[in-house]
């Protein structure tokens, strides 16, 4: 969440920043926000008055008793008592009014970065890279995947509703060993660029939805298992990031810098149409996540080496693919700046979003309490904490299914996969 610090020193710079996020009602949210703080602080304030009185009045009772002076020490007792129940009362409305604080600020978004463009929608994103060129000379009339993967019994999606539901899909043979690949592929690439390879679970407490903004925000997009009241991850970043949650690091360790294979879960109420057709849009999907921790003044180098670390990916893999800048209207709660990856189908006629690389600045950490601690000063400051997908399968595979199929019906294995499939050509 967004630092109190920020909120009283930069008022302008926050309510602007939050209306290019088409925020509503970001000024009256920031003044209610300064407010109560104030009344927090005033009620600290007295409630540090009367400590001191009390304090004081309790260090004349044994002076009195000592004096003789009985009815003056009783008359103190009195006071110190008096003075303790309002002190309760006051410590009472302190902590009520820093928890109510608190639940306020998780309902206000992080501030974009200046370099975020402004605008309201997918629309309105700004295209910073553009590498159309096919890896393959494609039949006159290529298929989408389904339609592939169901003739070359890679992928069953009628058996995956069968055993779960829509958006469960089961895969076979040769399509599970391309995700097999994909997977062992991701994360060599990622190890080799000096990632910890991590294996955390893929169930979450309350308060590790909390730290990185899923909860109370996203909360009808995760399934929930209720009776121990915990949440399926929608993504690594969750369990990762919270790591480091209530962690002080020595600046010398940053950036911690993590990778993680799992399987990812997402409800995607309100999906229809074209867009959940095949593995367009699922409920379960693996993916590999990259995650850093770092200081505020390398977090920016960090993000340009995570940005440069998928490019490669996608590139190794041949896809044509574009990046996009995030407007301010489409970008998550969380994040400052995000850039998207894209690969192009062309039996689909559009581009599929494989991965989000994106900079939190200090607001997951703030929720986190994850922090560093400075070599020369020991000064404790917020960590900046960013993360991307490196890469979400489903639509890799799509995409690789449509751009590499050949006139003969098969599938030509990109060159970097070879070694992982043990095959040139699906068939």
């Amino acid at each position: 969440m967004l630092t109190l610090k920020l909120i009283t020193e930069q008022t302008d710079r926050v309510i602007k920043g939050l209306n290019k996020k088409h925020f509503q009602g970001a000024e009256e949210a920031i003044q209610k926000v300064i407010a109560m703080d104030a009344e927090r602080r005033a009620a600290q304030a007295a409630l540090d008055q009367k400590l001191a009185a009390s304090n004081q009045a309790a260090k004349e009772i044994g002076a009195l008793m000592k004096a003789g002076k009985k009815d003056e020490a009783e008359a103190a007792k009195a006071q110190v008592a008096a003075l303790k129940s309002e002190c309760k009362e006051l410590e009472d409305k302190k902590t009520r009014m820093q928890t109510e604080m608190d639940a306020f600020l998780c309902t206000i978004p992080n501030i974009p970065y200046d370099e975020v463009p402004e605008g309201s929608s997918a629309a309105d994103n700004l295209v910073v890279k553009l590498n159309d060129k096919m890896p393959c000379e494609l039949p006159a009339n290529p298929k989408p995947h389904w339609e592939i993967a169901k003739d070359l019994n890679l992928i069953d999606f009628d058996l995956g509703v069968k055993i779960t539901g829509a958006g469960f899909p089961v895969y076979r043979g040769l399509g599970a060993r391309l995700q097999r690949a994909l997977i062992n592929f991701f994360l060599d690439q990622a190890r080799a660029a000096g990632y910890e390879e991590i294996m955390p679970p893929t169930v979450v407490n309350q308060a590790s939805g909390y730290g990185t903004g899923q909860l109370p925000d996203k909360e009808g997009q995760m399934y929930h298992c209720e009776v121990d009241d915990l949440y399926l991850i929608p993504t690594a970043e969750v369990p990762v990031t919270n790591i480091y949650r209530d962690v002080i690091l020595n600046e010398k360790e940053l950036p911690v810098k993590n990778t993680a294979y799992t399987q990812c879960f997402r409800r995607e109420a309100g999906s229809y149409g074209k867009d959940v057709r095949g593995l367009n849009r699922l409920h379960e999907f693996s993916k590999i996540e990259i995650v850093r921790i770092d200081t505020p003044e390398h977090s920016a180098e960090s993000h340009k080496e995570m940005l440069e670390h998928v490019e490669g990916l996608v590139q190794k893999l041949g896809l044509p693919y574009r990046i996009l800048r995030l407007c301010g209207g489409d970008m998550s709660f969380t994040s400052s700046v995000c850039y998207d990856f894209e690969v192009y189908s062309e039996a689909q006629k559009r581009w599929l979003e494989v991965s989000s690389v994106s900079n939190f600045d200090t607001y997951q950490a703030n929720r986190l309490h994850c922090r560093f601690r400075r070599t020369d000063s020991k000064k404790i400051e917020l960590c900046h904490t960013l993360n991307g997908s490196a890469l979400a399968l489903p639509r890799i595979v799509a995409a690789i299914l449509e751009d590499y199929q050949q006139a003969d019906g098969s599938v030509k294995v990109p060159d970097v996969l070879v070694p992982y499939m043990g095959c040139e050509y699906i068939r």
